[in-house]
C-alpha cells in the first residue's frame, strides 16, 4: 500500500533452557503477527533456547532440542507468509555461532550470524559462541537443509523493501554491520537483542536505536530478551522498538509477564527516495552481498498509522517554545549577516496587516533587538491601495507603533491611476493587469525609498506563496532579501503566535491571525475583504501538505492525495483533495521562472526552494505525467 509495509517487534516469554515451550510462545507470536497483516516480525536474541543457558549451550541435549523445536516452528508455519527472524544457536564446523534465522512460509531463507561477542562484565559470550564476522558467501546445513549463511545476506520483495539483520551488540560497536547493509540498500534493519536492565539504560538503547535508523535513513526494528530470562545475576525487561528515520514510532511498556508484540506501518518507499534526495547516500562504501528475494508477503489493507495534516508544523506542543526560537534566530541572524556585510543601517517593509509582512516585521525587529540597533532605523511602509480595508491597515500602524519602529504612509490609488492611463487599461476592468500593476507600483516605491533612505528592502513572501507562484513577477516577488522565503503559510501561523508572550501586541497579533488571508489587490466591499487567497488557490494547509511530501521524497500524486485522505478526514473529501492538487501541481510547474531568479533568503526548515541551494528544476518542465499519473 503506497510502500508502507506493517512489521512488528515480538517479546516471547522465555523459560530458558526449554525451546519446546519457547517455540510455542514463538509460533503464537507468529499467527498474532500474520492475523495483523505484520509482513515481518522480529524476536529476541537466542530465541528458543533463552539468552542466560550459559555453559547449558555446549550441552548436545539442549542444541538437538533446540533443532526440534525450530523443526515443529517449520513444518507449523507453512501457511504463513510473513517473514520471522528468530535467534538460533548454530553449530557448525564444531563451533557456535550465535544467529538470526530467517523464516517464511515454513522455509529457512538463511542464517545471519553475530559480528561482535560482548566479553565484559555480565557478558561473556566468547566463552560459548565464535564471531561469524568473517563467513561471507557461504552454506550451512540445518535439519537436511542447505540454507545461506554469512553475514552479507539481505532479503527483498523486489518492491520497495530490503532487510538487513544483525545482533545486540553489533549495534554497540564502533562500525555496526547494519551500516554496510544499509549502504547495499538495506531501508529495513532488525536486531535481536538480549540486552539487561540497569538504571537509565532503556533510554540510551531508544537513543541508539533512534540515531541508526537516521543514520542508515531506514527503519529500525529492535527486539530484546524479556522478564522470562534468568535474573541470576542480571534483570531483562524485553524492551521492544521500532524507529524510522530518526524517529521513535512504537515502544513497549518493558517488563511483561506476558508474550506480546508491538507493530507500526513504515514508509519504505518514502525511506528510498529520501536516500535519493537528502543525503551522501550514493558515496558510501558498499561490500558485496547476496541477495535473497522473499516470497509474497501478506498485504495491509487499512493504513494504521496517524498521518500529521501540518508536517512542517512540531507536533509536540513543548517543542513550540524551542522550535520558534530557533525560526526566529535563524532569520534575525541570517538578515543581520546581510545588513552588516552590505553596511546598511536600515531595512525597509511594506506592512499590509496580513500574515507574512507581519512576521517579516517581527523579525527584523528581533535582528535589531540582538544588535542593539535603534528600532526607529525599521522603515515600515502602508501602502493602501483599492482594495485595502481599515481592518488590515490599523493593525499594521498598530503593530508599529507598539515595536517604536518609523511608519510611513503612501497611498498607491492615484499612481495605479497613472500607470493604468499610461498603458491604456480601463480601471473598470478588474483584471490581473488591475492586480499586478499595484504590486509592482508598491515594490518600486520600496526599491526608490530603500535607495532614498540608505536601506534594504525585506521580502515578505513566504515558502507557500513561492511554490505556487502566487506573487506578482518583478512586484512582490522581488527583494534585497527575501527573510520569509523558508517557511511556509502553515508554520508562518504559529511562529507568529509565538510572538503573542509580548503582552503589548498580543491582541493586535490575535487580530491578524484571524483576518482573512488577502492580498487586497481588488475593491473591498463596505470596508470587507472581497479577495480571499484560499478561494481562489486553494486551502494553504492543503498545498503545504501537498508541497512537503512532493519535495521532500518524491511523492506521487497518487499517494499523495491518499495521505491527505487520511490526514483531513471529515474535513475534505477525495473530490477537492484532487481539486486543489491538480491546481498545486500545474501552479508549481508553471510557476518556476519566478523561483528561478528569487531573491536570497534564509533556510529555515528542511525544504527550501531556492534556485542557488534545494531545488533547481527547468521552467519549461511539463506537467503532463504528473497529471496522468494522478488520474
Amino acid at each position: 500500500m503506497y510502500g508502507y509495509y506493517r512489521v512488528a517487534a515480538a517479546v516471547n516469554h522465555t523459560t530458558v533452557a526449554n525451546p519446546s515451550k519457547n517455540a510455542t510462545e514463538v509460533l503464537s507470536l507468529i499467527r498474532q503477527a500474520e492475523k495483523k497483516e505484520v509482513c515481518v516480525v522480529v524476536f529476541p536474541e537466542l530465541t528458543l533456547t533463552g539468552y542466560t543457558t550459559h555453559d547449558l549451550f555446549a550441552n548436545q541435549t539442549l542444541l538437538e532440542a533446540q533443532d526440534s523445536a525450530l523443526q515443529g516452528l517449520l513444518e507449523q508455519t507453512q501457511d504463513i507468509s510473513t517473514i520471522a527472524v528468530i535467534g538460533y544457536a548454530l553449530l557448525e564446523a564444531d563451533r557456535l555461532y550465535n544467529c538470526a534465522v530467517v523464516i517464511q512460509n515454513g522455509q529457512m531463507l538463511g542464517l545471519i550470524p553475530k559480528s561482535y561477542l560482548p566479553n565484559t562484565k555480565e557478558f561473556y559470550e566468547k566463552r560459548h559462541f565464535v564471531t561469524g564476522r568473517d563467513i561471507v558467501r557461504s552454506t550451512t546445513t540445518i535439519l537436511d537443509h542447505e540454507v545461506p549463511f554469512g553475514v552479507d545476506l539481505l532479503f527483498t520483495d523486489k518492491a520497495d523493501m530490503t532487510l538487513g539483520v544483525e545482533l545486540c551488540e553489533d549495534l554497540w560497536a564502533v562500525t555496526p554491520p547494519s551500516n554496510h547493509m544499509a549502504s547495499n540498500g538495506a531501508n529495513l534493519l532488525l536486531n535481536l537483542s538480549a540486552s539487561n536492565e540497569l538504571i537509565g539504560k532503556h533510554a540510551y538503547r531508544e537513543e541508539l536505536v533512534r540515531t541508526q535508523s537516521a543514520r542508515c535513513m531506514a527503519a529500525y526494528i529492535y527486539s530484546s530478551a524479556g522478564v522470562g530470562e534468568s535474573s541470576t545475576d542480571t534483570v531483562f525487561g524485553g524492551h521492544a522498538l521500532i524507529a524510522e528515520y530518526g524517529s521513535t514510532v512504537a515502544e513497549n511498556e518493558r517488563f511483561s509477564q506476558q508474550s506480546h508484540l508491538i507493530t507500526a506501518d513504515i514508509d519504505l518507499e518514502k525511506l528510498r527516495f529520501l536516500r535519493l534526495a537528502e543525503s551522501s547516500y550514493s558515496d558510501g562504501r558498499r561490500k558485496k552481498t547476496r541477495t535473497i528475494t522473499v516470497g509474497k508477503l501478506p498485504e495491509i489493507s487499512t493504513l494504521e498509522r496517524t498521518i500529521n495534516p501540518a508536517p512542517f508544523v512540531p507536533s509536540i506542543h513543548a517543542d513550540k517554545t524551542a522550535r520558534c526560537d530557533e525560526i526566529v534566530q535563524i532569520q534575525a541572524h541570517g538578515l543581520i549577516k546581510r545588513m552588516r556585510h552590505a553596511k546598511i543601517p536600515k531595512a525597509l517593509i511594506g506592512i499590509s496587516g496580513g500574515l507574512d509582512s507581519t512576521l517579516a516585521l517581527l523579525s527584523t525587529h528581533k535582528a535589531y533587538e540582538i544588535m542593539g540597533w535603534d528600532a526607529r532605523e525599521i522603515i515600515a511602509v502602508t501602502m493602501p491601495g483599492f482594495g485595502t480595508t481599515s481592518r488590515t491597515k490599523s493593525n499594521a500602524i498598530k503593530l508599529c507603533e507598539a515595536l517604536g519602529v518609523t511608519l510611513k504612509t503612501v497611498d498607491i490609488t492615484e499612481l495605479a491611476l497613472k500607470e493604468f492611463e499610461a498603458i491604456e487599461h480601463d480601471p473598470e476592468e478588474l483584471s490581473v493587469v488591475y492586480e499586478n500593476v499595484q504590486a509592482r507600483v508598491r515594490t518600486s516605491i520600496l526599491m526608490n525609498m530603500a535607495n532614498k533612505e540608505g536601506g534594504l528592502v525585506i521580502g515578505t513572501g513566504d515558502l507557500s506563496e513561492i511554490a505556487l507562484g502566487w506573487s506578482t513577477y518583478n512586484g512582490d516577488h522581488m527583494s534585497m532579501y527575501a527573510l520569509n522565503s523558508g517557511i511556509p503559510k502553515t508554520l508562518i501561523k504559529y511562529v507568529i503566535e509565538y510572538y503573542k508572550s509580548n503582552e503589548s501586541i498580543a491582541d493586535i497579533i490575535d487580530d491578524i491571525l484571524t483576518t482573512p488571508i488577502s492580498p487586497e489587490l481588488l475593491p473591498a466591499n463596505d470596508d470587507t475583504i472581497t479577495q480571499e487567497t484560499e478561494a481562489i488557490v486553494g486551502p494553504y494547509e492543503l498545498h503545504d501538505f501537498f508541497l512537503y511530501h512532493f519535495i521532500k521524497y518524491g511523492a506521487k500524486p497518487t499517494k499523495i492525495r491518499f495521505l491527505a485522505g487520511l490526514a483531513f478526514e471529515g474535513k475534505y473529501n477525495e473530490d477537492t483533495i484532487t481539486k486543489w492538487l491538480k491546481v498545486f501541481l500545474r501552479r508549481f510547474f508553471t510557476q518556476q521562472f519566478k523561483r528561478s531568479c528569487m531573491p536570497d533568503g534564509p533556510k529555515v526548515g528542511t525544504i527550501s526552494l531556492s534556485p542557488r541551494a534545494d531545488w533547481r528544476m527547468a521552467s519549461d518542465a511539463d506537467v503532463e505525467a504528473w497529471l496522468e499519473e494522478l488520474e
